[in-house]
């Protein structure tokens, strides 16, 4: 399991999508019980806070050390660097009407 895992989530086109695929990743260790995201900015970045729980303390162990990630306050916390969107070109198409 590498950092690269948790980096890709960041190219989550939306917040479902977040959703479904950190779910994926942290069944890997077990029960998911509790799985919500905040949409955050900090210095003008896109981010998302994910708090996880799972089932019980030996899978929490297990995703942690499995995905390196660690606790704040209490929860298991997955802060994931959200890509901007990109800005799909747009295309003009110029009728010209006779009388």
């Amino acid at each position: 399991m590498t950092t690269e895992e948790l980096d890709q989530l960041g190219r989550c086109p939306d917040m479902t999508a977040l959703r479904s695929a950190l779910g994926e990743l942290c069944a890997r260790f077990g029960s998911v019980s509790q799985l919500n995201i905040l949409p955050a900015t900090q210095a003008g970045k896109q981010q998302a806070l994910c708090f996880v729980r799972m089932s019980s303390p030996e899978e929490e162990l297990r995703l942690m050390s499995g995905l390196g990630i660690g606790r704040f306050g209490g929860e298991l916390v997955v802060v994931v660097d959200l890509q901007a969107p990109e800005t799909p070109q747009m295309t003009l198409d110029l009728f010209t009407q006779t009388a």
